[in-house]
């Protein structure tokens, strides 16, 4: 009788869990169907998980560069280590390490420097790693991203000018939004209490109209040459690093180059007001942005740059929108998620943890409009500043891009000698060549996107200015004087590799011009000709560096 009563009690409970399974496959059942019909436009899980993967691609590689090139360039030994770079910040701040850290916010303040290089490593393989993470399941968590955000903000800013690109203030932008795409803790691709957060869509939105608008009003206030569409004229070959289809896009019509100028104007003017309109406008200036960006990866060596302006746009697009790119496990699971929620939403019950997430997107909207009035007031100045951060985290910026552009192409070339004598017309110079840059005539322009040889652009910027303007040039001759094993990794051909340093360093100033298609010279094999415009810096050897190294606080090495 006891056991007949406990049967009778046991089968409510069992009823009332086979009615609640039943209820869960009809509605992953509608959601099934709802897969295979048209998607209801609105939700961004598919959105979120392509972010996610081409934020992980972008993140990879400025890592992975990092790892390549911070110890010749900011290491213990480097060009401009990162150690007396922060030796100014606590000379000038004596107070403590809070001051320095919000001067410049970086790990390193809390190791020791001694160690430094190790650290730079350390840090570009957590980075990568986390990273590879993102491109292998599009999905992360909240400390994952605030991980990488903070790893990359450690090396930027004690990056100096290696770091003084708008990618970088960018990047660091692109991923502290980032954060709060993500869940807490979930791993998970489509985490079901954690719809994507509108505030961060429409904050990427903000983000790529910034992007556009500031490098289009760049343009019109600072060249007169966008203004008369004759900047393409020019920009193919003086652009910082070439690649080969550059060679053949300058030598298009002119007509051609009005109408790519003219095309760039509404590119960057016009269509980003499209992001404020209906849902099918917006997709088209997405659409417009993405390839526009994809022309410019074609066009030249811009490092990540075009990449990384891929991403903001495309948040223009929705699940609806993006759905075929996935699988129909996918689509099943985001409608089955996708259902529930509405179930929930309409039993009127909200979670601790979703209004917390309510709040913390309120606090974040609140955060990125206080932070955009400097931005904003920037946009609108007749003096506004190209790539420009105005708080120290750099999580809202001003960019900006070719507000004028070169007419002529110039290029610094290193040679070295070993005659003791470097005035004598006997004097034998061989010439160091570059991973990328302009050098070698008959050398194809090279293919690196997104890539980035910093010291290679920073050549590029040297040819505007002289010698002097340049501390990291003179430390760059020094250490091919000696030829110090780290910067040498830097350069394509050292003529000096397998054998004893030069005597001497000399730089030479050159004027490159593209050769024409089908001419003699292209012929045989020159994608360039140069004419010496004049010496950059005269014949000097490490004696002659002495005095200059020792007051900027560098050790002078014996040679022998």
């Amino acid at each position: 009788m006891q056991e007949s009563d406990g049967l009778r009690r046991r089968k409510p409970l069992k009823e009332k869990n086979e009615e609640k399974e039943q209820n869960d496959r009809d509605v992953e059942d509608d959601a099934f169907d709802s897969s295979k019909s048209s998607w209801a436009p609105g939700t961004f899980w598919f959105t979120r998980v392509l972010f996610l993967r081409f934020l992980g691609f972008i993140y990879f590689t400025a890592f992975f560069v990092a790892l390549q090139q911070n110890i010749p360039l900011i290491g213990k030994d480097g060009i401009l280590p990162a150690s007396k770079h922060m030796l100014m910040y606590e000379n000038y701040f004596k107070n403590g390490v809070w001051q320095r850290l919000q001067a410049c916010p970086t790990l390193l303040w809390f190791v020791d420097r001694n160690d430094i290089d190790w650290w730079l490593s350390a840090m570009a393989y957590a980075g990568l790693v986390i990273s590879a993470f993102l491109i292998a399941f599009g999905a992360s968590n909240i400390f994952m991203m605030f991980t990488l955000w903070v790893l990359y903000h450690s090396i930027v800013n004690v990056g100096q000018t290696w770091y003084g690109f708008g990618w970088e203030s960018q990047l660091l932008e692109t991923g502290f939004l980032a954060i709060f795409f993500c869940p807490l803790l979930n791993l998970k691709p489509y985490p079901k209490n954690t719809p994507t957060s509108k505030v961060v869509i429409y904050g990427y939105l903000w983000l790529i109209f910034r992007i556009m608008i500031g490098a289009g009003l760049i343009k019109i206030r600072g060249d007169k040459c966008w203004r008369d569409l004759t900047c393409m004229n020019y920009h193919y070959q003086t652009q910082p690093v070439p690649n080969p289809i550059s060679y053949f896009l300058h030598q298009s019509p002119n007509v051609i180059h009005k109408l790519e100028t003219a095309g760039n104007h509404i590119i960057e003017l016009i269509v980003p007001f499209f992001l404020i309109l209906p849902r099918k406008l917006r997709m088209l200036a997405g659409a417009l942005q993405i390839l526009f960006q994809v022309i410019l990866i074609i066009s030249g060596n811009l490092s990540f740059l075009n990449w990384l302006t891929i991403l903001p746009s495309i948040c223009c697009f929705d699940d609806a929108s993006l759905s075929w790119m996935f699988s129909t496990k996918s689509k099943v699971e985001v409608s089955r998620i996708i259902c529930m929620n509405d179930i929930e939403s309409h039993r009127k019950k909200r979670s601790f943890s979703s209004k917390f997430r309510s709040f913390v997107n309120f606090l974040l909207f609140c955060l990125i409009t206080y932070l955009s009035i400097p931005v904003v007031m920037n946009i609108l100045s007749s003096r506004q500043a190209m790539n420009r951060s105005f708080d120290s985290l750099r999580i809202v910026n001003t960019y900006g891009a070719f507000g004028s552009v070169t007419k002529t192409r110039t290029e610094v070339i290193l040679q070295g000698t070993y005659d003791n004598n470097p005035n004598s017309d006997d004097a034998v110079w061989l010439e160091y060549e570059f991973k990328c840059k302009p050098g070698n005539i008959t050398r194809r322009p090279c293919i690196i996107s997104p890539y980035h040889y910093r010291l290679d652009w920073l050549m590029w910027f040297a040819a505007f200015q002289n010698a002097e303007s340049n501390p990291w040039f003179i430390r760059l001759i020094a250490k091919l004087l000696e030829n110090d094993p780290n910067v040498t990794k830097l350069i394509e051909n050292n003529p000096f590799a397998n054998g004893k340093p030069p005597k001497f360093i000399r730089a030479e100033h050159y004027k490159y011009q593209f050769t024409k298609i089908g001419s003699n010279a292209a012929r045989d094999g020159k994608w360039w000709r140069r004419k010496k415009i004049g010496s950059y810096l005269p014949p000097v050897n490490m004696k002659m560096l002495e005095g200059y190294l020792k007051s900027r606080g560098f050790d002078v090495p014996r040679l022998n």
